[in-house]
């Protein structure tokens, strides 16, 4: 099997609008699927052209609404759509449709006939846009009919296991051509490891929102190219990556594949998004990660499915880390030394000694943050919705603890010199505070406050717009990532 392509799915209501796309993406892509089913309705008439007109491979597909697509006028004129577009071949065949999606259970011989005639590879699909097709290997065999079609299955996974799954019936499939792809969020690894899935191609769309495909799991070609370097990837990169849920904001990405492109290592980091801990190990396990970073729910879960843990993950409780050392899966923490650097940057002191912190949360991050604060030598109050959780962290470290609420106004303000928000409250927010995205909405700022919010996406989450309001000092948890991902990269690094 060759090296699976980029495929920019054309989302557009007008030709024009088309082609402008493609010569936005032109340098990240390999080929182009026509939506014909999204172009308005004169637009249509006038798709015969369109393969000449792009300077690149096309392929032509009109998407029934059964199949996730928009066309709802019937059989009958799609499949006179189809020939219109089919007609009139050119001797050159850079001039004709490269590619047709023809749907497994669409089967005109005359379309057929024409496509065949002329070079025109068949694209034969199918698409459960609500489950997984779980006998996935069998599907695609049974698909495999002609050495003129390249059989398609995308499918809706309810679980990581799901793609899991994939993986291993694909496996079975080095010596041919086919294009497989699980949408949605869950099914991100599918399009950024393609090659690895063995698949002939994989789908993006535009970045542009209102363009983009991102309900069914679409990326864009630039961010595809440029952050996960895929035309690089090749049977012996090794995968790292990330997880957590619900997992939509993270700028780890970026960060840990510009450093595998700066040192010239052969690696990718990838999202891979899981609602339960034991699913995301066992997909790691399964497509052989070497490493990978555990953000929020999971920090905790986790532990339970290593061998090893170091002594930080031992006395903070939680695991940001883990690397996988010829099957032996090792659990790190480098939250609190990313923590601790970006905390003493941001408010210029040596340690905290003398100082009263507000820690606002009791999970995951909560604990490396603690564990890095009594490590600085500050005294702190743990604040939580739920007290039990906060009693339970706040003994650990011998720290004071409190119910999140109005009820501990007084107690926040005693502990409020350094305020640290380690919740999920805020990101991703675009509205101004509330009580929905900002963990303190019910307590007054004075000005005198120092707030360090752990979330960095959006870049001013709600709380610290409040807070900088009012005159306090105020810093994201930006810096935070980046230093504990340095210390992750040399974790990584180490894996052979």
């Amino acid at each position: 099997m060759s090296k699976p392509l980029i495929c920019l799915c054309l989302t557009a209501p007008t030709v024009a609008e088309d082609l402008a796309l493609i010569e936005k993406y032109r340098k990240y892509i390999d080929l182009v699927e026509l939506r014909v089913d999204l172009l308005d309705d004169d637009e249509r008439l006038t798709i015969r052209d369109f393969p000449s007109q792009a300077g690149i491979p096309c392929i032509l597909t009109i998407r029934r609404t059964v199949d996730g697509g928009q066309y709802s006028e019937g059989e009958a004129s799609r499949s006179m759509l189809f020939a219109r577009a089919l007609a009139f071949a050119s001797e050159d065949k850079q001039k004709n449709f490269a590619y047709v999606d023809f749907e497994e259970d669409f089967r005109i011989s005359s379309l057929q006939d024409a496509a065949m005639a002329y070079g025109t590879k068949i694209i034969r699909s199918f698409h459960d846009m609500k489950n997984p097709v779980a006998n996935l290997a069998e599907k695609l065999q049974a698909m495999h009919e002609s050495p003129y079609e390249i059989p398609k299955v995308a499918f809706m996974p309810h679980t990581l296991k799901d793609v899991s799954n994939m993986y291993l019936e694909m496996q079975k499939f080095h010596d041919s051509n086919q294009i497989v792809c699980a949408m949605g969020a869950l099914g991100l690894p599918t399009r950024i490891l393609a090659g690895k899935f063995n698949s002939y191609l994989s789908y993006t769309s535009p970045e542009d929102l209102e363009l983009s495909l991102t309900d069914i799991g679409h990326t864009d070609p630039k961010t595809l190219e440029e952050i996960y370097h895929f035309h690089e990837l090749n049977e012996t990169t090794q995968i790292f990556g990330i997880t957590g849920f619900p997992l939509k904001y993270t700028s780890s990405p970026g960060l840990h594949n510009g450093n595998f492109k700066r040192e010239r290592i052969n690696a990718v980091y990838i999202p891979f998004k899981a609602e339960k801990a034991s699913e995301a190990f066992e997909f790691a396990k399964t497509l052989d990660i070497k490493g990978f970073s555990v953000t929020i729910p999971h920090k905790e879960d986790i532990i339970k499915h290593l061998q090893r843990t170091d002594k930080k993950v031992d006395a903070i409780g939680a695991c940001n880390t883990v690397i996988n050392e010829n099957g032996i899966w090792t659990g790190y923490n480098t939250d609190c030394t990313g923590f601790s650097k970006a905390l003493l940057e941001f408010t210029g002191l040596k340690n905290l000694k003398k100082k009263k912190v507000a820690i606002i949360g009791a999970g995951g991050a909560a604990k490396a943050i603690a564990f890095a604060v009594k490590e600085l030598g500050g005294k702190a109050c743990v604040f939580n919705r739920t007290l039990t959780k906060a009693r339970m962290l706040a003994e650990r470290f011998g720290f004071k603890y409190a119910s999140l609420g109005l009820e501990s106004v007084e107690l926040l303000r005693e502990y409020s010199e350094i305020i640290i928000q380690t919740t999920s409250k805020g990101m991703g927010a675009t509205t101004v505070s509330d009580e929905t995205n900002d963990p303190l909405w019910f307590f007054d700022f004075s000005g005198e406050e120092m707030i360090y919010d752990i979330v960095y996406e959006p870049e001013v989450t709600p709380i610290m717009a409040r807070a900088q309001n009012s005159g306090c000092r105020v810093q994201n948890g930006y810096a935070m990532l980046k230093y504990q991902g340095e210390e992750q990269f040399r974790l990584f690094k180490s894996v052979k």
